[in-house]
């Protein structure tokens, strides 16, 4: 189902002429589709963020099995610190790796360390 989604958007977005250029050539438009395709785009947090979770002291780390990566969630058992001035992000430190992560859907957005 999510193929055939993806394949009547992109045909859609190609035929229509919206397909943007990016200037290191991927299509923008097909990236949107995939995006929203898969549940939305990740994009990184604000630097101000960052900083944040950088400078509070590490929680304990979680160890778990599957390897931590940007657009991967993080699973239930990982406690989430939220981030008071931007409650869209929360944090964790997973196998010994500060993740900054959109709390809704547990998916990480950033591996800072």
């Amino acid at each position: 189902m999510k193929k055939l989604v993806y394949i009547t958007a992109t045909a859609a977005l190609l035929a229509s002429g919206a397909a943007a250029q990016q200037s290191d050539g991927t299509n923008a438009a097909t990236g949107a589709v995939v995006g929203a395709t898969l549940g939305g785009a990740l994009t990184p947090p604000p630097a101000e963020v960052v900083t944040y979770v950088q400078q509070q002291p590490a929680p304990p780390s979680v160890v778990v099995q599957q390897p931590v990566a940007v657009g991967k969630p993080i699973p239930e058992t990982v406690v989430l610190t939220p981030v008071p001035e931007n409650p869209t992000y929360a944090y964790a430190v997973v196998n010994e790796r500060r993740v900054i992560v959109e709390p809704k859907s547990r998916t990480v957005v950033q591996v800072v360390n």
